[in-house]
């Protein structure tokens, strides 16, 4: 039922955290260094070349972005980290809102961090990491930008990652992912099933022993 995702559409943009809309539901959080792909991936996964919006500059997102996939389901679109040509003001803006919305969103359920497969574990994204974790917050890592390396190489990307991850972050997991070539839609697509609450619809009837 991936195709859930297809009809997901822009719903609001929010620039201080007493902006946020009502909490009802569940919603998944992206963020990412500003140029790990994070609005290519959004785009990837729900089949939309224009839902979120791509740049070749760096930071061009600088709000909170609200995307609905069904009625109380949705996806957030958080701004990019890391680039250093934004003013001093604007990334200390950033870095509160975010940090707010992470400590204090209780609808929120996870969140999808997007790493360069090329530059992965930066120090800014540990430092998100460590939030997520004292939060109690399961993170779940997108590899990004793996059709940029042969397969060998990323699968030995993906094993290293894992072990560096494995004794600090044990609400961490992660996997391989490219836009381009749509590897690891499926397995981001469960993972969203998994915390949007779709994988606990109850089965049919029929199919309920007695």
């Amino acid at each position: 039922m991936h195709s859930r995702y297809y009809a997901t559409r822009f719903l609001t943009s929010v620039h201080e955290f007493r902006q946020l809309p009502p909490e009802r539901g569940a919603e998944v959080a992206f963020a990412g260094r500003s140029n790990a792909g994070k609005s290519s991936a959004l785009n990837a996964i729900t089949r939309q070349k224009t839902l979120a919006r791509i740049s070749k500059t760096p930071g061009r997102t600088q709000l909170i972005n609200f995307f609905q996939v069904e009625d109380e389901r949705y996806l957030v679109d958080l701004p990019g980290y890391g680039y250093a040509k934004a003013p001093e003001a604007v990334r200390r803006h950033w870095r509160q809102l975010v940090e707010c919305y992470l400590e204090q969103r209780r609808s929120l359920r996870g969140l999808f961090l997007l790493m360069d497969i090329r530059h992965p574990l930066t120090p800014l994204d540990r430092q998100l990491l460590d939030w997520c974790r004292q939060r109690r917050l399961p993170v779940h890592i997108l590899l990004t930008k793996a059709d940029k390396l042969k397969r060998g190489a990323a699968l030995s990307t993906l094993q290293i990652v894992q072990r560096q991850l494995a004794a600090g972050y044990p609400q961490v997991s992660l996997q391989l992912f490219s836009a381009i070539e749509g590897t690891g839609l499926d397995e981001a697509h469960a993972r969203l099933d998994e915390w949007l609450d779709y994988t606990a619809t109850p089965p049919a009837p029929a199919a309920v022993e007695s």
